[in-house]
């Protein structure tokens, strides 16, 4: 198995069709038709259901893309970042929500704007972004969410894994009776209320359904649709709440919070970076690229 095989595998994957990873690769569809037979003969399985709507990955090629995905565009960042200084013409316009934006999409975006690139940014969830991208009023969305198949003619490639702690003030910790906690959690945590990002307590009540099996009983103290606002609140201590590692990092490094609850397995949520199918402008596919390359050198958010 040699990295054309795979290379071809992940452009099919990432754009969904055939036709659309050949003109990405410069190669002929039959040449990459091809290729992709002889992948699943070594493998000794299918990767993708052909249908109306292109390459349809299966859940091998799921496990595969995203076994390799990080390492192959580690590899392509490591062998164009010296070389990769060309003009950047051109405005791409991008959705993804304003919490990860600010912590890793502008970072990782800035060095292109000297190179000439326009970015025009939409913050806000995923579900009216990706509608959008389908209108063609943006180009590329990072979402929370894999697109609903009601929108057509979108590719969504795993982007980066989100990972959640359990945080409060070190006040809030001392009040935890921590023989209790590792018997019943949800009876140790339920005095502390929480801050919250939406009144259906969204990512709160799934960290409460993974961990704990049942959801909170815990009062609501403030309720603020932005992540980095009930990080604030959580740090001035107006309650608990669950957060992306990224986002509280530095207030835990800085002992300004606690995490009150360790997982054997740390509860994830998968990032997708997505497209409209078929070719993209060279600016488009410049940003789509630059942002796989810096990613692969994250590890979980």
């Amino acid at each position: 198995m040699n990295l054309v095989l795979l290379t071809t595998f992940l452009e099919i994957y990432r754009r969904g069709s055939l036709t659309s990873a050949a003109a990405v690769l410069g190669i002929s569809q039959p040449t990459v038709t091809g290729q992709l037979a002889r992948l699943e003969e070594q493998l000794g399985d299918d990767l993708f259901i052909r249908s109306r709507q292109g390459a349809v990955p299966t859940a091998r090629a799921h496990e595969l893309a995203r076994r390799i995905g990080p390492h192959l565009d580690g590899l392509r960042h490591a062998l164009t970042e010296d070389a990769g200084e060309q003009a950047c013409p051109g405005t791409v316009r991008l959705g993804a929500a304003g919490e990860i934006t600010q912590a890793r999409l502008l970072p990782a975006l800035a060095p292109l704007t000297r190179r000439g690139l326009q970015l025009r940014i939409d913050l806000g969830h995923s579900e009216p972004l990706l509608a959008h991208l389908a209108d063609g009023q943006l180009d590329l969305v990072v979402s929370s969410i894999r697109p609903p198949e009601k929108l057509r003619g979108l590719t969504a490639a795993p982007y980066v894994d989100e990972e959640f702690l359990l945080v409060g003030t070190p006040a809030a910790a001392r009040s935890i009776d921590h023989l209790r906690l590792a018997k019943d959690p949800v009876a140790a945590l339920s005095h502390l209320p929480l801050v919250v990002y939406a009144d259906d307590l969204p990512i709160i009540r799934r960290y409460w359904r993974s961990e704990f099996q049942r959801r909170p009983p815990n009062p609501i103290s403030v309720t603020v649709p932005d992540l980095r606002a009930v990080l604030m609140a959580v740090t001035a201590d107006a309650g608990i709440s669950v957060l992306p590692r990224y986002l509280v990092e530095p207030s835990l490094n800085s002992g300004s919070l606690e995490q009150l609850h360790h997982s054997q397995v740390p509860p994830l949520n998968t990032h997708y970076l997505v497209t409209r199918s078929g070719p993209t402008e060279l600016a488009v596919e410049l940003v789509r690229r630059r942002l796989l390359d810096q990613a692969s050198t994250w590890g979980p958010l």
